[in-house]
């Protein structure tokens, strides 16, 4: 594999910023931690004075819709739009078609990402009404946890049987991801709307995906988790009242760990009118007030993660009438960026940026040698320019579907190289097929 040198770059690692060298050799990480007065020989020399070099990002929720999907994204192609946006490694999930819920899908979707990802890989199995013996023959060293929609979802994704709920949450040990929104509320409040209008707004999402639907449904898998010890990992949450409620739950010793999404840190319910069914997720972006709790969270730990809920459509269905139009929307190549335009703001701190995208991931998941920029690790690094402004155009994207939410955002940060495995398998725009070198994630577990 040979041997990288990166010269003078600034580290951001482990809460610290400090000026290094950094030596690659064979994939590993050998030396992060002194400026070579003499350099050692190296197969390539990246000069990084200037450059700001972050340990690889870790994204533990993407949808990259392969199988039966791949008009809207596929492995290859969603995990290439990663690397150029900084992601290292992904967790994908399993509402694709067939859904991935027994252990032979899992293995098959494995395979499949070891011939055509840009970077590494875990999946997720999902859970039924079903299924609780593929559930706890999972293998623990490879698969990164157990979805559970709590909400709507496509196929038999939907676990709504009260015995099914408390078999995972007592017999699984791997972590429990839960999609939180309360079905029975959600499809009340259609048929509500839906006798005002057929069509429908985008405005009306966060009332129908309301925050009623999220409380609920978050107030129930915390008593799960509580009663039973399952290890709750509570994806993409949304409202003020789901932080409190896992502020509390911490505090009491539950075994939980919340996620938040770039988009609900960064978009508001004010910004519907503008950007219409683009910003239609599940859960529903939320109030301005709620944006804060969130970012409350994020800082004081009670929020673990931020991840992407990466989920691409195609531009034309999201163009339909509200009812018709799909929720979701792709991410994974702004969503670093995004958070380092949001701590150039003053949001937060690029170390804070560190730890929820990459040393947080790595911990929660117990990745094994991923996350930091250590010795001995295996070299997943991002380069980024902190000073080179450029605005986003949808067409341009690596995205299958080719739009993004972010269209016309200005961000004053750009990523330079992506190196996974101790390869630079993106530099400055250019993609390297030839160093492509994916490894499954492995957890120690």
């Amino acid at each position: 594999m040979g041997t990288i040198l990166i010269k003078g770059g600034t580290i951001v690692n482990e809460g610290n910023r400090y000026r290094s060298d950094i030596y690659i050799k064979d994939g590993i990480l050998t030396s992060v931690n002194e400026i070579f007065i003499e350099d050692p020989p190296a197969d390539e020399v990246i000069d990084a004075a200037g450059l700001i070099i972050l340990p690889g990002i870790i994204d533990d929720q993407v949808h990259f819709r392969q199988p039966g999907l791949e008009n809207k994204g596929t492995i290859e192609s969603e995990s290439r739009a990663a690397v150029a946006g900084g992601i290292t490694s992904f967790m994908e999930m399993p509402n694709t078609s067939p859904p991935t819920t027994c252990n032979k899908t899992w293995r098959e979707k494995m395979t499949m990402a070891a011939n055509k990802a840009w970077c590494n890989y875990s999946f997720y199995l999902g859970a039924t009404n079903e299924n609780i013996e593929e559930l706890v023959t999972a293998d623990k060293r490879y698969t990164c946890g157990i979805k559970v929609f709590m909400g709507a979802s496509t196929g038999n994704l939907l676990v709504d049987d009260e015995q099914a709920l408390e078999n995972i949450f007592e017999k699984v040990t791997l972590p429990i991801a839960v999609h939180s929104e309360d079905e029975q509320t959600i499809r009340e409040n259609i048929a509500r709307f839906r006798a005002e209008s057929e069509q429908g707004l985008p405005e009306w999402h966060p009332q129908i995906r309301s925050r009623e639907a999220c409380i609920r449904s978050t107030k129930r898998a915390l008593d799960y988790a509580n009663r039973l010890q399952g290890h709750l990992h509570l994806l993409h949450i949304s409202t003020a009242e789901e932080v409190e409620l896992i502020r509390n739950a911490k505090s009491k010793e539950v075994p939980v760990t919340a996620e938040v999404c770039v988009h609900h840190l960064w978009f508001s319910d004010q910004d519907y009118r503008e950007k219409g069914n683009l910003i239609k997720w599940n859960p529903a972006v939320k109030s301005p007030v709620d944006r804060e709790a969130l970012w409350n969270g994020l800082v004081d730990g009670t929020l673990d993660i931020v991840a992407t809920d990466h989920a691409p459509h195609e531009l034309d269905s999201k163009r339909e009438s509200y009812f018709m139009a799909p929720s979701g929307g792709p991410m994974v190549e702004h969503s670093l960026l995004a958070m380092l335009e949001m701590a150039k703001d003053g949001r937060c701190s690029i170390e804070q940026v560190v730890d929820w995208m990459a040393h947080k991931p790595a911990k929660l998941f117990r990745i094994h040698n991923r996350g930091f920029i250590r010795k001995g690790y295996h070299a997943d690094l991002v380069i980024v320019n902190p000073q080179d402004p450029w605005k986003v155009n949808g067409n341009e994207t690596h995205y299958l579907v080719k739009w993004s939410p972010l269209d016309g955002t200005t961000f004053h940060n750009r990523i330079c190289s992506t190196i996974v495995n101790g390869r630079v398998v993106y530099n400055h725009g250019v993609f390297n097929t030839d160093m492509k070198s994916p490894m499954p994630l492995i957890f120690n577990r």
